[in-house]
């Protein structure tokens, strides 16, 4: 097989894991961190689909401000989520 099909597919597998644990982990922090490596997954796949100007966004916007806005906004509430039991 071809090693930009090798990696592509690595980068996928790892899409999805990062995205389940960033919908299932109960730490609120750790699952901003997590979905920041999504996002940058994100920009790596769109690289390897020559879509420069779309990876440079989603990395900036995507990677960047969005985790700068979530880690502001944890730092005003409680780090983990409240039971609703």
């Amino acid at each position: 097989m071809d090693l930009v099909l090798v990696s592509h597919i690595i980068i996928l597998v790892f899409l999805v894991v990062t995205a389940l644990a960033a919908i299932f982990l109960e730490d609120l922090f750790a699952s901003v961190i997590v979905y920041s490596a999504y996002s940058f997954c994100m920009c790596l796949t769109y690289l390897i689909l020559r879509s420069a100007e779309i990876a440079m966004t989603e990395a900036a916007i995507g990677a960047g401000l969005t985790t700068i806005l979530f880690v502001a906004a944890l730092a005003r509430t409680s780090r983990k989520e409240e039971d609703k039991e």
